[in-house]
């Protein structure tokens, strides 16, 4: 009998019914790689939207990362730029997924948005994906006049694990201190590994596609270690910082039913306390991935308050 199912939108049943319960493992991660996009560009945001794919210097050592440049066509200007981070619990996903999304949201918002190929987990363990994540950040800034990219309207924006990269890098560019962030929009950010260990887990969360037993997989691939112990950089898990002075304004947003509704919230609290202009979103019977259901109520809202923010914080 499931927990919670009473607690979901009604609008959000149909997905949910759709998505079949898995464990998360090594043996079924080339199949969830290999699974096409949920959704297609619209004919109107090809049309209006050009990409670019470029390759820029990986860290010492490492390979290329591979950026996808997204612009609006026929646009001369210097554009606000969003910086991307795709989600898929360290383990997963693509840039290239996130194309019709993309492409809508470069038409409407009128910027640039460079979506970065960082490399996975367990394959990679961290720092990779974040350090990954930074030098192709720091291209970005490089080449902003090249890009045709306003270096003072540059963000960073992550779903999930991307929103746990996005803020550990937000960590990263404050600590390094080589330039500076205009924002970082986070949504239903995994921004901490202790939510696998808590000895009083929330009962009304992560009883749906993230769970508590992908969540310690995804974790577990990540650090290459058992999670929640001592000993865990913040740019790996961002949560763990002990200072959040000095982050850009942040946008958080996630479901009541989301497994990381408690660390998102404990995170925002403190930023507020830090001094950090914050907005943030719970979505009331939203569960994690929420917005694969775009014709929801919940799922329109949602998509509504993060462009808005978005187009607030690229002003």
């Amino acid at each position: 009998m499931s927990r919670t199912r009473h607690l979901v939108d009604p609008q959000l049943l149909p997905l949910l019914d759709s998505i079949p319960p898995f464990d998360l493992s090594e043996a079924v991660l080339p199949m969830m790689r290999a699974r096409p996009a949920r959704f297609a560009p619209a004919e109107a945001d090809l049309a209006a939207t050009e990409m670019v794919v470029r390759y820029v210097p990986g860290p010492a050592g490492a390979p290329d990362v591979g950026v996808v440049i997204y612009r609006p066509k026929a646009v001369k200007d210097r554009l606000p730029c969003i910086f991307h981070i795709h989600g898929g619990g360290y383990v997963t996903g693509s840039a290239s997924a996130n194309e019709a999304v993309h492409r809508s949201m470069t038409a409407e918002l009128g910027c640039c948005i460079i979506s970065v190929e960082y490399r996975l987990a367990p394959e990679t363990r961290f720092p990779g994906a974040v350090e990954d994540c930074y030098v192709a950040l720091s291209w970005v800034f490089a080449n902003a006049a090249e890009l045709g990219v306003d270096p003072a309207r540059v963000g960073i924006m992550g779903e999930s694990a991307g929103g746990g990269l996005a803020a550990s890098l937000a960590l990263l560019v404050r600590d390094r201190a080589e330039y500076r962030l205009a924002f970082q929009h986070l949504i239903y950010p995994m921004i901490d590994d202790r939510t696998c260990v808590t000895a009083d887990p929330h009962p009304h969360v992560g009883e749906f596609v993230w769970t508590p037993q992908a969540n310690h997989f995804g974790w577990s691939c990540l650090l290459g270690f058992e999670p929640g112990g001592e000993g865990v950089s913040p740019y790996a898990a961002a949560a763990r910082a002990k200072d959040v002075a000095g982050l850009p304004p942040t946008y958080i947003a996630t479901g009541s039913l989301d497994l990381f509704l408690e660390e998102d919230l404990a995170y925002a609290q403190r930023l507020i306390r830090a001094g950090v202009p914050v907005e943030l979103h719970v979505y009331p019977g939203a569960f994690h991935g929420f917005q694969w259901a775009p014709e929801a109520e919940v799922s329109r809202i949602a998509a509504r308050d993060a462009r808005a923010a978005l187009a607030k914080a690229m002003a």
